[in-house]
């Protein structure tokens, strides 16, 4: 099938896995990444034509980095554990897909989570710290592009578990080099360190006498 980058075959393991794993209530929330994603159900055609054509289209890849696929929140002020557990976050599932124009690639990347009501958890608003990165692994990783996102996830009394999707529509790069495509890799993960980071102001020009 060639590179293992292929969007066809992005989409049949995505429909594979989702329809696998998820439980039937999730399901909803799994047609809705494909919606968004694809503009259409995220299982894929039974015409060879559309398959075909996705297929002639190289993607990187959509990794969940290692260390960052979960995310506990804690009651404030509380020692970090399973009682003081108030949310749990996961990455459950990726989509991606591309659209080369010009040298530049433009990537749609969908990612759907989940969050748990831990011990000390309860009805609330929380904010999800997700980030997206384009990296050219190699001997020298390097980031090609990143892009951070706090997430407003809203949990509703009565419920103990709740799914979140976010979709970003616009991640684009300069098209690599056919001899450093595969290198290309998007990670996906909870980036907490990255919540409470300010923006750098400009530093000030100092008037001229």
């Amino acid at each position: 099938m060639g590179r293992s980058g292929r969007v066809a075959a992005c989409v049949a393991a995505i429909s594979i896995l989702l329809f696998a794993r998820l439980p039937a209530d999730a399901q909803s929330i799994t047609d809705k990444l494909g919606n968004w994603l694809f503009g259409k159900s995220s299982t894929p055609s039974d015409g060879n034509e559309s398959a075909n054509t996705a297929a002639e289209v190289d993607c990187p890849g959509v990794t969940v980095r290692q260390g960052a696929s979960t995310l506990s929140i804690t009651a404030p002020g509380a020692d970090a554990g399973p009682m003081t557990t108030r949310y749990q976050v996961s990455i459950a599932q990726t989509a991606r897909e591309c659209a080369p124009l010009g040298g530049v690639m433009t990537m749609k990347v969908g990612v759907e989570g989940r969050v748990l009501l831990g011990p000390a958890g309860g009805p609330g608003q929380i904010d999800v710290p997700l980030r997206m990165a384009v990296v050219q692994e190699g001997a020298n990783p390097k980031a090609i592009v990143s892009k951070f996102y706090k997430l407003v996830v809203a949990i509703p009394p009565g419920q103990t578990s709740v799914p979140f999707v976010h979709v970003e529509q616009d991640l684009t790069f300069p098209t690599p080099r056919p001899a450093d495509f595969d290198a290309y890799v998007v990670y996906v993960g909870f980036d907490p360190a990255s919540l409470n980071t300010k923006p750098e102001r400009p530093a000030k020009k100092t008037k001229k006498e």
